[in-house]
């Protein structure tokens, strides 16, 4: 292998490895798998997150209701970003990490409704700008196919722990800007896909949401090492940002086992994709006191987003009907 990205293992890097494997250990993916409500959360945040870092000025409420398949005012450019984003990372655990065409359809998917070249590599340089000034100079258009390659095959054949792989690949590929526009977007999804491949935990972990909230912290690690030629100070703050997220989701995650109660637990068991009524509901949990099954069985789990109401704008409804999410 003779491309070598430089970068150096320092003490801190080494500490934060440590720290960030005892975490995972500590966290209970399992109830992130089970709560669709967390699951649904930490998307959200993940997608509105990646997009403000780039000037999206969608918020929570607004993505969660283009998610929910309802209309949002706002501009055709910024909504067509959040389609692409809920695509892109639907489909992320489908893909490898060091397979290029991947890299491209995860690209043309991010991309595809905001500009005719996307899935493809740019055909002219380009540089980023801060204000009137240029602070990076992507290298020239026709070295691009050369240097993902060479990086793509380094993250498929480097010997190094899959969180340096990840933050190492993150940089690089910042720094080669490797289509006109969206790369921003394509590096952090595609760290998110490293890690989700070493650890499947980290799909379902909001790190942009992280990063969104250091995004001065973030353009700086990449400013200094662009100027010390080698990644080791964005390894270091991308390393930290993982475990920030993870301590983060630790205590959400512990929080939702004393959420999940028996009674909505029960709930679930009987409930599919199906719509029942809570007549059909409770028949089926031999309950026969509608106050009580409201009480400690269908409010907690619609306040969960557990479960949803056919018609939500009338609670009361004597035709409503509920389902899973």
């Amino acid at each position: 292998m003779s491309y070598q990205p430089p970068f150096t293992i320092t003490p801190k890097i080494i500490q934060l490895i440590s720290m960030i494997s005892e975490c995972v250990g500590g966290i209970d993916a399992t109830v992130l798998n089970q709560s669709p409500q967390l699951r649904k959360q930490n998307r959200i945040k993940t997608i509105t997150s990646t997009l403000a870092i780039e000037g999206n000025t969608l918020g929570i409420e607004q993505v969660t209701a283009i998610v929910d398949g309802k209309q949002v005012m706002g501009s055709q450019r910024e909504i067509a970003e959040v389609h692409g984003a809920i695509v892109a990372y639907e489909l992320l655990p489908t893909w490898q990490y060091s397979n290029e065409q991947d890299l491209l359809k995860a690209h043309l998917l991010l991309m595809g409704e905001l500009m005719r070249d996307a899935g493809k590599y740019r055909a002219k340089a380009v540089g980023i700008h801060k204000g009137d000034k240029v602070v990076h100079v992507a290298p020239q258009a026709n070295r691009v196919p050369l240097l993902m390659s060479d990086l793509l095959r380094w993250s498929k054949q480097s010997e190094h722990h899959a969180l340096i792989v990840s933050c190492v690949f993150h940089y690089e590929f910042e720094y080669i800007h490797p289509f006109t526009d969206g790369n921003g977007r394509m590096g952090r999804l595609w760290q998110t896909l490293i890690l989700g491949q070493w650890k499947e935990l980290f799909y379902l972990l909001p790190l942009e949401s992280v990063i969104k909230d250091k995004q001065a912290e973030y353009y700086s690690a990449l400013s200094q090492s662009d100027s010390d030629a080698n990644s080791t100070v964005f390894i270091e703050f991308m390393l930290e940002s993982i475990y920030a997220v993870l301590i983060q989701n630790q205590q959400q995650s512990d929080q939702g086992d004393v959420q999940v109660s028996d009674q909505v637990n029960k709930l679930l068991s009987v409930i599919n994709s199906d719509w029942l009524s809570a007549a059909e509901i409770m028949h089926q949990l031999s309950l026969s006191h509608r106050a009580t099954f409201r009480k400690n069985y269908l409010n907690p789990a619609l306040e969960l987003g557990l479960i949803k109401m056919s018609n939500p704008d009338s609670p009361r409804s004597p035709k409503q009907k509920y389902k899973r999410i």
